[in-house]
């Protein structure tokens, strides 16, 4: 298995608290550093306020070195999709090529009104999803000196210039993920190099992996094209006492967090928990950190589980 470091700095966390979430995260072993593309806390006050997710990620390209760096996930609601194609380009630029690309169809209607962003139906707002990858990937895939053209519902575009590119060729991995039975699997397996399932069961997890599965080969790709992670909370401890500790920091009770994430309790229990996980086929575990000043978390973590599972 492979882990990942996934914060929600909407809740309450600043530059500084990404920054050395991300460095400690990259000097510990960990691949990635995943972020929230989210502008309103989902509960608490939020302070000191959101801060924008490709900002940050360009930021910390320039202030790491190994790590990968990329959203869980965009939303699509958020941005045009040709200045999105634009800044993620950019970010995996300033990072020699460590970019990843979670994008989604945006659901937190709350920040939108926040924030002055449209936030149209469901059915719509799948439909720019779709477009907007067609358009991100097609800029990206045009080669340079050609332009690029489309014609959508939502989004048209007259003869682009198509730059910058990426640094990585032909572009950056693309993360898709969700439940939903039929859209949701044949987007993935036309655009996605990774597939998701959020905070989930092994019995969702293993259903909607095997959708995807049928999904990839339907579209004709080799079954090892896609990745299959899923995201959890994290609240590991050395013994029962620091497990509890870490779960009251975070404002979740213990007995509701053993029964929603396998990533609680001692490493060791921690590892049993994980393999009913791996047997439904998760190759990639997105941990969610929800205090970012518990660093030891962290290293406890990636010693007693992430070095073991490698």
């Amino acid at each position: 298995m492979d882990f990942r470091v996934f914060v929600e700095p909407q809740q309450g966390a600043g530059y500084s608290d990404q920054l050395a979430v991300a460095q400690a995260a990259e000097s510990l072993g960990y691949s990635a550093f995943f972020r929230s593309d989210h502008y309103v806390a989902m509960s608490g006050d939020g302070l000191p306020g959101p801060t924008d997710s490709w900002i940050t990620l360009g930021a910390l390209a320039r202030e790491t070195t190994r790590i990968r760096l990329g959203t869980m996930v965009t939303s699509a609601t958020f941005r045009h999709p040709g200045p999105l194609a634009i800044s993620v380009a950019q970010v995996d630029q300033m990072s020699d090529g460590r970019v990843e690309f979670g994008i989604g169809a945006g659901w937190f209607e709350r920040e939108h009104q926040a924030y002055a962003i449209p936030f149209p139906p469901l059915g719509e707002r799948f439909d720019r999803l779709q477009e907007q990858l067609d358009i991100v990937t097609g800029l990206w895939d045009t080669p340079t000196g050609s332009t690029f053209d489309y014609s959508g519902r939502h989004y048209s575009i007259l003869d682009s210039p198509a730059l910058p590119k990426p640094a990585q060729r032909p572009r950056p991995p693309i993360i898709i993920g969700g439940t939903g039975p039929r859209r949701t699997p044949a987007l993935a397996a036309r655009y996605a190099d990774e597939f998701n399932v959020p905070f989930d069961t092994v019995e969702t997890i293993s259903t909607q992996f095997g959708r995807v599965a049928d999904a990839v080969a339907a579209a004709g790709r080799e079954p090892d094209s896609m990745t299959y992670s899923a995201c959890f909370v994290v609240a590991a401890g050395r013994d029962d006492a620091e497990v509890a500790r870490r779960a009251a920091a975070i404002g979740r009770d213990l007995d509701e967090l053993r029964s929603n994430t396998p990533l609680v309790g001692t490493p060791a229990e921690i590892v049993d928990r994980l393999a009913p996980f791996a047997e439904a086929g998760v190759q990639r575990v997105y941990l969610q950190v929800l205090d970012l000043a518990d660093l030891d978390h962290l290293a406890l973590f990636y010693d007693g589980v992430a070095a073991q599972l490698r």
